[in-house]
């Protein structure tokens, strides 16, 4: 007869759970967010600046003080595809450590394009669609967020058209065929469709690319379309907003596991996946009502938390796009082609910026073998293999388990599997080969990089 087992490992809601409601933090913050400036007068951003750009319902979002926004049904019934996400406790990954700390991950691979990015996308498409527009125009690194959009785009009805980063398209075509698959059309950028994309290549014909340039051509693609809209897949206020159900969910399920985390991380390229899990906690946290401490993981070849300045600065290479108040290694800045091409951004939402530079969280920056090393082992423990943007988290969760094992202490750690890497196996064959590149902090390009900061106010 078979035996009751020993221990849980899953916390799962049933769907009547999934958030009705996401959180905003601005309702919360210590210190007012300093204004979005428009990138070609320096002046305060107003709601007509951004029409051209996005809805409006969005646009209220973007500078909403409201601490709850309702979820609209259409969406919060597309979320049921795959939400609520499951929490996992990582059991193996501990004994795997011999640690006493308690490791916890919420899993955002489960969505149709795996990874947290559905989210948003999703409730993006919803309130375009309700606007009557008919095409989206959106930029992807690694490409997790493209295939979010062209997901969307199926689901509600709307052409979308993405401007890969070329290092992410000749790296990762597996992402560009599910893309189009969704029914996407997908171009590396820099691309000859935009002015913008057509004056990097005339100067550098075999540019990378960066997520910087991407922005700008599909701003330019926008801006310069009656029928289309832009679509950002992280940085942005109401980005942050529609991810916060990745937090909502693991405050319930944290109280399932009968515990409190000490410790809560996730990675941090723009900020989106950073701040879907760790908002509605540090929301606790900044009422008085728990404590926390929660770290951003980012890469040691763009570690704007770690190593930028905290200025106002333009989200995008073209300088098209608003000017915003954030951590950032400088517009021009061209990162390394790391494989973990959804952290390859010179700067980071101004929300998380602005919570770092207030001391409300903590940043540490890696280096990509030693996360990929931490992937393979998750992978080997625990059986999902982690997206690279992932192994960043994995790897301060697996340290701050070795720390806990160093001070006798059974922390409770919590981290955002943000997505799978079964699109990226190309970079871990290349770690398993031990051809995997490493990057050093390039302090002269970013000291460079910031000479052209914008000068405002």
């Amino acid at each position: 007869m078979a035996t009751a087992l020993p221990r849980r490992t899953k916390f799962l809601l049933d769907e009547e759970r999934i958030p009705r409601t996401w959180y905003n933090i601005a309702a919360d913050l210590p210190v007012p967010l300093p204004p979005p400036l428009h990138p070609g007068t320096g002046q305060p951003l107003g709601p007509a600046d951004l029409e051209p750009l996005f809805p409006m319902a969005l646009i209220l979002q973007e500078v909403s003080q409201d601490r709850e926004i309702e979820i609209p049904d259409p969406v919060r019934e597309a979320y049921q595809l795959y939400r609520p996400s499951p929490l996992i406790r990582a059991h193996r990954l501990e004994k795997a450590l011999d640690t006493p700390a308690h490791i916890y991950f919420k899993y955002e691979g489960v969505s149709p394009a795996g990874s947290h990015k559905p989210n948003t996308a999703l409730a993006q498409a919803f309130y375009n669609k309700e606007a009557g527009v008919t095409r989206l125009a959106t930029e992807t690194g690694a490409g997790q967020w493209g295939s979010a959009l062209a997901f969307a785009g199926a689901v509600f009805g709307l052409e979308v058209k993405v401007y890969m980063v070329r290092a992410s398209y000749d790296q990762k075509p597996y992402r560009r065929m599910l893309m189009q698959t969704y029914g996407a059309s997908v171009v590396p950028s820099p691309s000859p469709d935009t002015n913008y994309g057509r004056k990097v290549l005339a100067e550098t014909p075999d540019s990378p690319g960066s997520l910087g340039m991407a922005i700008s051509e599909a701003v330019e693609d926008a801006a310069t379309r009656d029928d289309t809209k832009y679509s950002l897949g992280s940085v942005l206020n109401h980005v942050a907003l529609h991810q916060t159900v990745i937090g909502l969910e693991a405050l319930e399920q944290m109280a399932m596991a009968g515990e409190e985390p000490d410790v809560i991380i996730a990675c941090a390229g723009g900020g989106s996946n950073f701040a879907g899990l760790t908002f509605p906690f540090l929301g606790r946290k900044l009422r008085g009502e728990a404590d926390y401490r929660v770290i951003a993981a980012e890469p040691e070849a763009a570690p704007s938390l770690t190593r930028g300045v905290y200025a106002y600065d333009f989200g995008d290479t073209g300088r098209m796009a608003p000017i915003v108040k954030m951590h950032t290694l400088g517009s021009d800045f061209m990162p390394a082609p790391i494989h973990a091409g959804g952290l390859r951004y010179h700067g980071m939402s101004p929300l998380v910026s602005l919570l770092k530079e207030q001391g409300v969280i903590d940043a540490v920056s890696v280096h990509q073998r030693a996360c990929f090393e931490v992937g393979v082992q998750f992978a080997r423990a625990e059986g999902i293999l982690p997206a690279p943007e992932s192994t960043h988290a994995i790897k301060v969760a697996v340290d701050e388990a070795l720390a806990a094992k160093e001070a006798g202490e059974a922390r409770v750690i919590l981290f955002n599997l943000s997505g799978h890497g079964h699109f990226d196996l190309s970079s871990y064959e290349r770690y398993l080969q031990g051809a995997l590149e490493d990057y050093e902090y390039p302090a002269e390009k970013v000291a460079e990089s910031l000479r052209h900061l914008p000068q405002v106010g």
